[in-house]
């Protein structure tokens, strides 16, 4: 008979809720990052920004980054900077040349259906994206694959080939460049998790509120769920647990 306030535990785990918290913030940020790109489409569908506005701010921000990733990886910058500069190079050349196509490669696709399409892809993205933790449905290769393919179906619905580039190199730099951005500053400063954590939140937050309060309420408590709620219920729920039978983390709950 085991006693209500003690627990037999075997090589089980135990969780503190603001480390949970903390971890659960690599969730928020993918989210904050999707949000960013959802409204660069908008800001660009409603005529808010200019593609080429757009495409100045995004440039600005991923060289930025780029050289403090580059500053953190010494062994490495200077083959990394000029096999960068050729890729670079190769990839603007290629989308800027096929953004023609990009922007009426959906033309006989319904609008509505455009839009469905890509609720699906970007929730693909965010269910298979590499958090940190090993799984079946982790796979980086399709989470950013589902995010470009969906980039491709908003592009096919602005109203000029300089848009569809413009929504394609976003794409790029937040679902591609940017994990690793942020792979690498975690390594590297593990305490600034928090800062990227809330600081994308609020510039996501931001960008939402402009176009809907109500869109901005809904990403405040998701985000909300995701930070707090969630590793609440996680914490609380490890009471229940009693053993861990193979590689899998079974509860086992005492009668």
């Amino acid at each position: 008979m085991i006693n209500d306030n003690f627990y037999f535990t075997v090589y089980t785990r135990t969780y503190h809720f603001w480390n949970v918290s903390d971890a659960a913030g690599t969730v928020s940020q993918q989210v904050s990052s999707l949000c960013l790109f959802v409204m660069s489409f908008v800001y660009m569908k409603r005529e808010l920004v200019s593609p080429s506005t757009l495409f100045l701010i995004s440039a600005v921000v991923t060289s930025i980054s780029y050289c403090i990733y580059i500053m953190t990886c010494w062994e490495q910058r200077t083959k990394n900077v000029k096999d960068d500069i050729k890729s670079l190079i190769l990839f603007l050349a290629f989308s800027f040349g096929l953004s023609p196509i990009l922007r009426t490669l959906t033309d006989s696709i319904s609008t509505d259906t455009i839009y469905a399409m890509t609720v699906f892809m970007l929730g693909m993205n965010l269910l298979m994206h590499d958090y940190g933790a090993s799984g079946a449905i982790v796979s980086k290769a399709a989470s950013l694959n589902t995010a470009i393919f969906g980039s491709v179906c908003l592009a096919s619905r602005l109203p000029s080939s300089s848009h569809a580039f413009v929504t394609v190199i976003v794409a790029v730099e937040i679902f591609a460049l940017f994990p690793l951005f942020r792979e690498q500053i975690k390594v590297c400063f593990p305490g600034s998790q928090s800062m990227m954590t809330w600081g994308l939140l609020v510039v996501a937050l931001v960008s939402v509120v402009t176009i809907s309060f109500l869109a901005g309420i809904f990403l405040l408590l998701a985000q909300t769920a995701v930070i707090f709620l969630c590793p609440y219920w996680l914490v609380r729920l490890q009471r229940y647990k009693d053993n861990i039978h193979g590689p899998w983390d079974e509860a086992v709950i005492s009668t």
